[in-house]
């Protein structure tokens, strides 16, 4: 899984965006949007609208005109005798209706609509000579603009041609994912809003839903009027709109129209009942109301539907073949002021601008995202990742929950051919072609493809017309949405999938449609359904046979045919289990043991890997991928399987829960092996993506440990731990969460966890006083179970005491206690001594190098032998004169049954028991301390080392403060001493 594309290194921000909203309930996009328009006007008007064409510059910006967005009463109709109140309230009913969202849209911020803001694909002009061209084989790369035929914008499209003559009909092609719908609803919003002053009336129809009517006849009135209600009053007028009348035929691919007399005939009045398709073959013919004008969007293998004559202008949408306009793209929607806003987290500018230069630069970089973002939909699901990752994310978000959203956008009800009579899904031949090139790359560990293994693909098995002319469509229309020309260097000719996680998306789903199957299998199953269909007349004749004849070798036939069925189910069961051992396999490879875990691979990808090049004659690295076992968890969550079913892709509840079974007995024996912890949260992601706390609670029962030091805890890792791991009923022995950026909002979003581990490790977090108001809260907690707590390096400051012994004050589990290093000063010990008696169960308290002087710790020093459990202070390393570490020695040492104050490595003329303790913490926290203000200490320490050896006769203690001095000197000659 890589985009790899190095970087300077740049900061990351954490708190980035809202987090994407669950696609369920979603409003359909453009699916049946011309259903009737019906009801009262909205509340207030939709939002004002700028369209960007390539940059900045060139915006209009339309936010001062609240009050006449809409072109008043008096102006709509005019010249036409239109009733201009209809009119109104039909622009009005429009804009409402396009201006809704499906759900996945809204996480750009509650005020982010497309009629906002909007950057314009490139569409080029093109002439019927060139669609006549044979295609060549897998050519994926955009063709550039031939001279002479500049790009067109939308407001040009009815412009007179070349030779001067009106165009009154335009057809926009493009491939899958090149911003058709999203081109349609602007034009529709930009007419709502008065930007498109040249029509009168304009008339969306959506093809999906003229098809679904059948051949019931109907006329062009009544299709209107069923649809806008409104308009009713106006339709008599049609006629006299001339060309100010615009129909707007979106998705023609899904209606069979014939332009032959003997197919449909000729009818020109708009309330004769037709069939639906005789309707539009007669508008496009200009029978039908001759002088409209007609916009019709279809995919590229459909252009062919309209004949040529018909047709004055020809526009392919080109997406965004101008990196410009793809950096363009990602500003304006990952910098949405409100975006964050409703889930408690809002990103700040700086980090909003840091995430967009990081993602330009990759973009500038012409790496293979640049690539990939041709595509307007590939554009939105960089988006739609990002915030994922670097957004608080709501329970039920997956990651495998944004790609299959992702596909039900792009393919939800595309069928490969209307007129076939299979009515074959269009993802579902994808899974089929692609998910076999995908997992054949998966399984050879290959990203890059040759044209041989693509064609491979896409050719097996195919024997009759019909499959080659679904072959010939789908290379038009979708090839180019999964794969993309290699643009990096030494790879010329090779072919990669547009993005790298798509690769692993479609490998798993392949699996997980049991499309996968050996020889063996496919022969079994039909010898199965073969003897299946037969078995019981062929049972019931021979058993009527050993009645009336002596034949012994009929029964035992007879169970044989029973037995076929019973041997391939168990065929079948043998796959499922090497399908889930090579899962699990993949997931705990060793190889991957150290790498960084899938989520910031994820986020290296899109933004680009941090650090220095490598050099191009060191050995390519292996190929990753840990995201193919995850996706085949998640494409098994009952809500994915849901939304594949709506793309034509279903996956039947017995396989999940066989596949389910499976993976969940190879788990159980490879699952219980300590992980690194970069592994260890891909397997919790792993069951993050399945969803389901069953399968998680009895996998990860026999985890006790909880190690993910050194892991950088973005929002999103936060809710996958907090959401696998929260629910447990076991005890966790111990949570370490060092070193791992943790802030407040993740604190909080780990209270479940933290709520079962014994010992609790957040040390070197930068966690501040508000932090504490966290901690307190989670020591008060009637569940907390805590005896461990970490909380070193953190610049806690006497404030966030003052908080944690609020929270001490009331909790009866913690008795170690850990605040080295943690900025408290003579206050924060001061502190300390006041309340440390109000906790009764504290047996240790660390607060070492905290930069106190004597008097507070020798406050401290006293309170802790009055407390009643305390049996251990540390206070070494701070800043005591010679003279108060006496005193602190001799306190320590003064009476039986008080607690012990460590404040040196020596104790009297020996070594302390302690002294290993001291120089481990010393060694573990070398490179995040002042080096200078430890040097003195050490140096310090050396020096009671020496003055112990010179005083003491005893030969024993001499060699073991000798065998201490060369340990302290090791660590000077570290920090650049002398050691001496």
């Amino acid at each position: 899984m890589r985009w790899g594309h190095h970087l300077p290194r740049a900061s990351w921000g954490s708190g980035f965006g809202r987090a994407l909203q669950p696609p369920d309930e979603r409003i359909p996009f453009l699916i049946h949007w011309s259903w009737p328009l019906q009801g009262e006007r909205p509340l207030g008007p939709p939002r004002a609208f700028i369209r960007h064409h390539g940059n900045l510059a060139d915006s209009a910006s339309w936010s001062g005109r609240h009050g006449r967005l809409f072109p008043s009463a008096s102006a709509t109709g005019k010249g036409t005798g239109w009733d201009p109140e209809a009119i109104q309230r039909y622009r009005w009913n429009l804009a409402e209706w396009f201006s809704r969202l499906p759900r996945e849209e809204r996480q750009f911020g509650p005020t982010f609509a497309l009629d906002t803001v909007h950057v314009d694909p490139v569409i080029r002009e093109s002439t019927p000579d060139e669609l006549l061209r044979p295609p060549v084989e897998l050519a994926l790369e955009h063709q550039p603009p031939q001279a002479g035929l500049p790009p067109l914008a939308l407001s040009q499209l009815f412009n007179p041609d070349a030779s001067g003559r009106r165009v009154q009909t335009v057809v926009l092609y493009g491939t899958v994912g090149t911003g058709k719908s999203t081109l349609v609803r602007k034009m529709v919003l930009d007419w709502c809003y008065g930007r498109l002053p040249a029509f009168e009336l304009l008339i969306p129809f959506s093809c999906e839903d003229l098809s679904s009517l059948g051949p019931a006849p109907v006329s062009l009135c009544q299709l209107v009027a069923q649809r806008y209600t409104p308009l009713k009053k106006v339709l008599p007028l049609m006629a006299a709109a001339g060309s100010h009348l615009l129909f707007v035929l979106h998705g023609l691919e899904r209606l069979n129209l014939d332009f032959r007399l003997a197919g449909t005939g000729l009818c020109s009045d708009p309330e004769q009942p037709e069939e639906p398709a005789a309707i539009i073959v007669n508008l496009l013919r200009k029978y039908m109301l001759p002088e409209a004008s007609i916009l019709v969007t279809t995919r590229s293998s459909a252009i062919g539907r309209i004949p040529s004559k018909y047709v004055g202008r020809y526009g392919e949408i080109c997406g965004f073949s101008d990196t410009n306009l793809q950096k363009l793209y990602f500003q304006l929607r990952l910098n949405q002021p409100d975006c964050g806003c409703g889930s408690g987290v809002s990103a700040a500018p700086a980090q909003r601008d840091n995430l967009v230069q990081m993602l330009s630069r990759n973009l500038e970089g012409h790496h293979q995202i640049a690539a990939a973002c041709f595509l307007p939909s590939y554009c939105w699901l960089v988006c739609a990742t990002l915030h994922f990752l670097h957004a608080p994310t709501p329970a039920g978000q997956t990651l495998t929950s944004i790609y299959t959203s992702f596909l039900r956008l792009n393919f939800s009800g595309e069928t490969l051919d209307s007129t076939d009579a299979s009515n074959l899904s269009l993802m579902a031949y994808a899974a089929r072609t692609m998910g076999k090139l995908a997992y054949e790359g998966v399984s050879s560990r290959k990203t890059y493809f040759s044209e041989e293994d693509v064609c491979g693909c896409l050719e097996a098995g195919i024997k009759t017309e019909e499959e080659f002319q679904l072959l010939y469509i789908f290379r038009r229309d979708a090839l180019r949405f999964f794969l993309a020309p290699c643009v990096e260097p030494g790879r010329a000719g090779t072919f990669v999938f547009t993005v790298p996680a798509m690769q692993e998306y479609l490998a798993a789903l392949y699996i997980v449609l049991g499309l996968r199957k050996t020889t063996l299998q496919k022969v079994g199953k039909e010898v199965a359904e073969l003897v299946g269909r037969v078995g019981e007349d062929v049972s019931l004749v021979l058993g009527i046979m050993a009645k009336l004849l002596p034949l012994r070798a009929l029964p035992l036939l007879f169970n044989l045919i029973k037995v076929v069925p019973r041997v391939f189910g168990r065929m079948v069961g043998k796959s499922r289990e090497a399908v889930a051992q090579a899962m699990v396999l993949e997931m705990f490879r060793e190889e991957d043991y150290y790498n960084d875990d899938v989520l910031d691979q994820m986020g290296a990808s899109i933004l680009g890997v941090e650090g220095p090049r490598r050099h191009p004659d060191e050995p390519p690295e292996d190929e990753v991928f840990e995201l193919f076992p995850i996706f085949m968890g998640g494409l098994l969550s009952a809500h994915n399987r849901a939304v594949l079913a709506q793309l034509g892709c279903p996956i039947k509840n017995l396989d999940a829960l066989e596949n389910a079974q499976a993976i969940k007995k190879k788990l159980g024996k490879l699952g219980r092996q300590v992980l690194p912890p970069s592994e260890l949260l891909d397997h919790l992601f792993f069951h993050y993506e399945f969803q389901n706390q069953r399968f998680s609670a009895e996998v990860l029962s026999s985890l006790r440990q909880l190690n993910l030091a050194g892991v950088r805890m973005t929002p999103v890792k936060c809710t996958v731990v907090s959401s696998v791991l929260g629910s447990g009923r076991h005890a966790l022995d111990e949570v370490n969460l060092a070193s791992c950026q943790l802030d407040p909002a993740g604190l909080r979003t780990l209270m479940p966890v933290f709520l079962r581990a014994r010992k609790l490790g957040l040390q070197l977090n930068g966690l501040g006083p508000e932090a504490c108001k966290d901690l307190r809260d989670l020591l008060l907690h009637d569940q907390c179970q805590i005896t461990t707590l970490r909380l070193s390096n953190n610049p806690l400051m006497a404030a966030g005491v003052a908080l944690l012994m609020e929270g001490l004050a009331g909790n009866t589990s913690v008795t170690h206690l850990s605040l080295l290093h943690t900025g408290l000063g003579d206050e924060g010990l001061e502190l300390l001594a006041a309340q440390l008696d109000r906790n009764r169960q504290l047996q240790e308290l660390n607060v070492a190098y905290n930069g106190a002087g004597d008097t507070a710790a020798l406050a401290l020093a006293r309170a802790a032998r009055e407390h009643p459990s305390l049996e251990l202070l540390h206070l070494y390393f701070n800043e005591l004169s010679s003279e108060g570490r006496q005193v602190l020695r001799d306190l320590g040492g003064a009476a039986e049954g008080g607690a012990r104050v460590v404040v040196s490595l020596t104790e009297g003329t020996a070594v302390s028991e302690y002294w290993s303790v001291i120089l481990s913490e010393v060694q573990r926290n070398l490179n995040s301390w002042d080096r200078a203000r430890v040097q003195r200490h050490l140096e310090l320490l050396l020096r009671d080392l020496e003055d112990s050896r010179g005083a003491t006769l005893n030969p024993w203690r001499k060699a073991q403060l000798l065998r201490v001095e060369g340990e302290v000197r090791g660590l000077l000659e570290q920090l650049g001493g002398s050691g001496s």
